[in-house]
């Protein structure tokens, strides 16, 4: 069955994109406790590549649905563990920098590059999953979907980087800690629901 161009598919699009932005929304909230004076420059890069993780990886898993799903459902089951691996990774490093540089009361450690891209990678994995869902779109229709998820989801990461500043200037010290807690409950979160 071919799917339409309707108001339909770009309400589910949107829809799809705020799901999927939840868990990027809540390490962004982490970022902007951990780093209280962010420039907006930084804010944008972050929500940038959230926003890129979460249109590649749908896309990733609609082109394993047109070319080689049998690999990929053999994968599928270690998704939810590898997000739980590297948010808990993540989350443990950020409460240690916040447990060591407690007396430090400006901020915690600034975000590194290949952090940010492994909450990237961490966040979006799941969103592999959703090729399945856009698997009976066309080329040009996923890679709408896969775009309108992507602007939704740095719009909502933006509102959890500002949203964690404003807080995490009132906590100044423990901003860090309280972050990695929130990253190691969202791993926690994925891999419990795609278990069950």
């Amino acid at each position: 069955m071919e799917m339409k161009w309707n108001l339909l598919f770009f309400l589910n699009s949107v829809l799809l994109g705020i799901g999927l932005a939840m868990d990027a929304f809540s390490v962004s909230l982490a970022n902007g406790l951990n780093e209280s004076n962010m420039k907006v420059k930084k804010m944008c890069v972050i929500a940038g590549v959230f926003a890129f993780f979460q249109a590649v990886m749908p896309m990733i898993g609609w082109g394993c649905v047109h070319t080689i799903i049998q690999y990929f459902k053999a994968f599928e089951k270690c998704i939810p563990y590898l997000a739980l691996i590297l948010l808990t990774l993540i989350g443990g490093k950020m409460i240690t920098e916040g447990i060591k540089n407690k007396t430090d009361e400006n901020e915690g450690a600034s975000l590194g590059t290949i952090t940010l891209l492994i909450q990237g990678l961490a966040t979006s994995i799941d969103a592999l999953s959703v090729g399945f869902t856009i698997a009976e779109y066309g080329l040009i229709m996923a890679i709408v979907c896969a775009l309108i998820i992507s602007i939704v989801t740095f719009f909502i990461c933006m509102a959890g980087l500002v949203i964690g500043k404003k807080i995490g200037t009132r906590f100044s010290g423990k901003a860090a800690i309280l972050g990695g807690i929130i990253l190691i409950a969202i791993g926690l979160e994925i891999c419990i629901t795609n278990l069950f």
